[in-house]
Parts: C-alpha cells; sequence; structure tokens
C-alpha cells in the first residue's frame, strides 16, 4: 500500500492540470505557431514558464486504482500487477482466467 499524503499530491495534481489544460494549451499554441512573431512567442513562453509545474501533463504518475503503487502499473485495468494477480485469482476482474496447467 502506497503512503496516503502520495496519493492524494497525486490526486491534486491530476485536478490541477484538468483546470490548467486550456491556458498551457493556448500558450503553446502560440509557442508553436511559427507565423507570430518571434516578440510575442517569447512573452508567450515567459507566461508558460509561470505556470505552475504542477499543471503540467508529465507531473501525473499513473497509480493503482486498488493499492496506490506507482510500479508495474497496467494502463488498461488501471492496476498494478500485483493488485491485478490478486483480484484475478479471486475471479473479481472480468475477461481475466487464471491460468493452471
Amino acid at each position: 500500500m502506497a503512503k496516503v499524503s502520495s496519493v492524494e499530491k497525486n490526486n491534486r495534481r491530476i485536478k490541477k492540470v484538468a483546470s490548467e489544460a486550456p491556458k498551457r494549451a493556448a500558450l503553446k499554441a502560440i509557442i508553436m505557431n511559427k507565423t507570430t512573431p518571434m516578440e510575442e512567442r517569447f512573452k508567450a513562453q515567459l507566461k508558460l514558464n509561470e505556470l505552475p509545474r504542477d499543471g503540467s501533463k508529465t507531473r501525473v504518475r499513473n497509480r493503482c486504482e486498488v493499492s496506490g503503487r506507482p510500479r508495474g502499473y497496467y494502463r488498461k485495468m488501471r492496476m498494478s500487477r500485483i493488485a491485478l494477480r490478486e483480484l484475478g485469482s479471486l475471479g473479481k476482474v472480468p475477461g481475466l482466467v487464471k491460468s493452471s496447467w
């Protein structure tokens, strides 16, 4: 089980990313547009740098929904390999069949 504080910090980052996304997208569009003047692009870059770091999508960590574990994460199931194995053995994951031979 992961620390509750690290899971909560990641949840705050997810909310921050959602709220900052339109601002960041608008500024990035200005920066990436080669037809706009260089000075305007530079000002947009400075404004983007002033935005909070946690508003960036890359700051969010994929974590297991069950345990909060950050490693061994399966995107499709949204859980870690350990939680997937435990719940799969109990038959609680639809479509997952325990193999035996």
